[in-house]
């Protein structure tokens, strides 16, 4: 009786894991269209992955939001202030902080994230310039586009009582051009940093998938 149970058990969660990958690969071909706005299209905005995180990267000022202001460039090892870009990214704060590498990864870390039950945290990351290859991506955006996605990303942000962001103290920087902020809510195998970053592009009326956990999902669109 024991054995039949724990081998339903078994059954069961190799279904999900069968069912989520399906989903995962099959529901990000529903494409969501892009919507256009009437408007002139003249911010250029990027995404951008490193293979498995999708970062959405935008102009570090100009007459809509000055990042800078936000995101100080004095919270980077470099403190330079001649990036022209910053890439976000929201994601699971246990992978951002404690697994540099995949061979860092801990079944701990990753059964948390995968479970809701870790904190989540915005990795900012200035550049000097940008160029498009199969891992970045350039749409050009109306001024009401960008608005909307600036809205998108500032409310993913935790706020102290003043309104500012809250920086997370760490020397698990990438490099001396980012830094990590608190952020709101749980990461998932269901919500992704890749669904944020895709969600993101819904806000700024920009194709999209559907549905998408993984940078795949979000850049078979843009080929």
């Amino acid at each position: 009786m024991v054995l039949m149970y724990v081998l339903k058990i078994i059954g069961i969660i190799i279904g999900i894991v069968v069912l989520y990958a399906a989903l995962g690969y099959f529901l990000p071909f529903i494409e969501v269209s892009a919507k256009d706005d009437g408007e002139k299209k003249v911010i250029p905005v990027y995404i951008y992955t490193n293979g498995v995180h999708t970062d959405i990267v935008m102009p570090v000022k100009n007459d809509v939001q000055d990042w800078s202001a936000k995101i100080p460039f004095s919270n980077t090892r470099s403190r330079r202030t001649d990036y022209q870009y910053i890439g976000v990214g929201w994601g699971d704060k246990g992978f951002y902080l404690d697994t540099p590498t995949w061979a860092d990864l801990k079944f701990s870390t990753a059964f948390k994230a995968a479970f809701w039950l870790s904190e989540s945290a915005m990795h900012c990351t200035y550049y000097e310039s940008m160029k498009e290859g199969a891992d970045c991506k350039m749409m050009m955006i109306s001024r009401t586009q960008y608005k909307n996605l600036v809205q998108f990303v500032e409310n993913k942000f935790d706020k102290d009582r003043n309104g500012n962001f809250v920086l997370i103290p760490t020397n698990a920087v990438y490099s001396d051009h980012d830094a990590f902020y608190d952020a709101k809510g749980k990461y998932s195998f269901l919500y992704t940093c890749n669904t944020w970053a895709n969600d993101g592009l819904k806000a700024a009326g920009q194709t999209a998938a559907w549905w998408t956990p993984s940078d795949f999902g979000i850049f078979q669109h843009y080929k």
